[in-house]
């Protein structure tokens, strides 16, 4: 970064004016909270989160320090729950990340599935089709999820050459059930974060920090037994 890009000394100390201010405006907020769910103390923390972003951007930038803590964004939670109380309807949205490990092994696998499908015509057609199923990962990965259900292919992920990345599930609260083929053209448009009753995560960064944790909790090795 150029000098002339670089924050002022006093624009490093607004924001840091500002954090202190973002502080007092959350304790306030704690202090004054009607319920677990306040959006007074949620926007605070927000606020905090954000004055707090600027600031150790602006002390990096101008003085190539850091601060010693680290507030989480507002993507890291879900918003206070603004859904019915009583749901009728609800959606269950699934999102499963996966790296094509194997392409070989997904391609074998779905040939596989190609040529023993009792429907498939002894034609020239039917040749081709399977012709490019074993050798395109495109047409490979529609065989797969045609054949399979999503559940079973997580579980069987590395059978076909698949390997896991992030997941997640949202179970979301509705008034009630739309009708049919109403948000079938954009499925994934009106994920309603405040309406989320509950989700589960599954990531390695979960796993990473349990192990950093059981790293820092554990003794100095003195226990150990010998290298041999």
């Amino acid at each position: 970064m150029s000098d002339a890009a670089q924050p002022t000394a006093a624009e490093v100390r607004a924001a840091a004016e500002a954090v202190k201010a973002a502080l007092d405006r959350h304790l306030d907020a704690v202090e004054r909270r009607t319920g677990d769910d306040d959006p007074a103390v949620y926007e605070a923390f927000n606020a905090l989160a954000a004055a707090a972003e600027a600031y150790d951007e602006r002390l990096y930038d101008r003085y190539d320090e850091v601060t010693p803590f680290e507030i989480p964004g507002a993507d890291d939670s879900l918003p206070p729950y603004a859904g019915p109380e009583e749901p009728n309807a609800l959606s269950v949205l699934i999102r499963r990340d996966y790296a094509v490990a194997e392409p070989q092994r997904l391609l074998a696998q779905t040939q596989r599935i190609a040529d023993l499908d009792p429907e498939a015509d002894e034609t020239d057609d039917a040749e081709r089709t399977a012709a490019v199923v074993g050798s395109s990962v495109h047409a490979a990965l529609g065989v797969l999820f045609g054949e399979y259900e999503p559940d079973e292919i997580a579980s069987r992920h590395k059978e076909f050459g698949l390997e896991e990345g992030d997941s997640t599930l949202w179970v979301s609260a509705a008034d009630e059930l739309p009708e049919p083929g109403e948000w079938l053209s954009t499925p994934f448009d009106h994920a309603d974060p405040q309406r989320v009753v509950c989700r589960f995560d599954v990531s390695a960064v979960f796993d990473e920090e349990e192990l950093e944790e059981d790293l820092d909790d554990g003794d100095d090795g003195d226990d150990l037994p010998p290298t041999p």
